[in-house]
């Protein structure tokens, strides 16, 4: 379940948007890459990951970072707390414009963060290697939209 919604809102549903955009010409590429994958990528991903660790913290405690202590799921839910937050301003990106950029911010900080953790961490189970690879692509693809719009 885990790697289908990595697949979802990290590759298949911001590429489709994406295209849509460019296909009716309703923005700059870089532009649509921004506004879709906050919305997407860090918005919806963010988002129910958020609901998925408020309703079932052991998941994420013992399947991908192997604690197996009945404690960890108090520090799952505030992790859940801050996705939810994140997540929630990141779709409501798509109808406020203006924090696409600082949610596009957020998030690159987020999955740079987290995703340099799971290497430091030697990731080694399945669940942990997808989260590493999403967090640093998606972190990538972030920084890049910051670039383009610094520039």
């Amino acid at each position: 379940m885990q790697l289908i919604s990595i697949l979802l809102f990290m590759v298949i549903l911001p590429v489709i948007s994406i295209v849509q955009d460019t296909i009716f010409g309703t923005t700059d590429l870089m532009a649509s890459i921004g506004k879709w994958f906050v919305y997407w990528g860090v918005g919806w991903r963010l988002a129910t990951a958020g609901v998925h660790q408020l309703l079932k913290p052991s998941f994420t405690a013992k399947d991908i970072f192997e604690i197996d202590d009945p404690n960890a799921g108090k520090l799952v839910l505030e992790i859940g707390f801050g996705n939810l937050a994140i997540g929630i301003a990141a779709i409501a990106s798509l109808y406020i414009p203006e924090w696409i950029a600082g949610l596009a911010l957020a998030g690159a900080i987020f999955y740079a963060l987290a995703g340099i953790q799971h290497v430091r961490n030697g990731a080694s189970t399945r669940p942990e290697i997808f989260a590493m690879v999403s967090n640093l692509g998606i972190a990538a693809i972030l920084i890049a939209y910051l670039f383009w719009l610094a520039v």
